[in-house]
């Protein structure tokens, strides 16, 4: 898969609502019923970070759930990006970007978000050919002022911020001209998910999707 046919799909996929939810989920057991719960409340883009024993699993289940695109985040190897292709991964996103990150996805055919956080970083993954990435982590590395900032001398790039955004902080980045989704955890939080609160996170995830941009 080509840099320009992945940021091709991912602009597909920010497109779909306004939030990515980022999920680190630690029982496989109930990844099904969390992704039928961010669905229903209108995210159906979900990002399954690679930060636990159980997350390759929690891919595998969320996989099945209809109308869901799920994703494998945290990618920082080859073997990550075999491992999350395997399970049935439909997007990866890194929190930087490496050539042996850039290479693994492009030669599994993994549409890849790379992340991003310097005006250098974005003109070299631009010259690549990525033209859409992961701005991480969003909120200490400027956030707002400094998307519009980088935005300014280099308009074709578009982003996806993460990182210390929540209900209150997103509309004043989805406002940004160049910030197509955010992503961010506020939508799953974990004492709603250890309780199997799934009609709540369905709410929070309406509350989410209805953000303007």
């Amino acid at each position: 898969m080509t840099p320009e046919h992945a940021s091709q799909l991912n602009a597909e996929l920010c497109g779909l609502a306004p939030v990515i939810p980022v999920l680190v989920v630690s029982d496989a057991s109930s990844a099904a019923d969390l992704a039928r719960a961010l669905v229903a409340g209108g995210l159906p883009a979900l990002e399954v970070t690679l930060r636990t024993p159980a997350a390759l699993d929690a891919i595998r289940e969320m996989a099945t759930v209809e109308g869901g695109v799920v994703g494998a985040g945290t990618l920082m190897s080859e073997k990550d990006v075999e491992a999350a292709k395997e399970a049935g991964a439909t997007f990866g996103v890194s929190p930087g970007a490496t050539d042996r990150i850039l290479d693994a996805a492009e030669a599994n055919d993994l549409p890849l978000l790379p992340g991003a956080a310097t005006p250098s970083e974005v003109m070299r993954l631009l010259e690549r050919g990525y033209s859409v990435m992961k701005f991480f982590p969003a909120e200490v590395n400027g956030g707002v002022p400094a998307l519009k900032a980088i935005g300014a001398p280099i308009p074709q790039v578009r982003f996806c911020p993460t990182g210390g955004i929540d209900l209150a902080r997103a509309p004043s980045y989805l406002a940004l001209p160049n910030v197509m989704c955010v992503g961010g955890s506020w939508v799953a939080p974990p004492d709603k998910v250890k309780a199997g609160d799934w009609e709540g996170i369905a709410r929070l995830a309406a509350e989410a999707a209805a953000l303007p941009r």
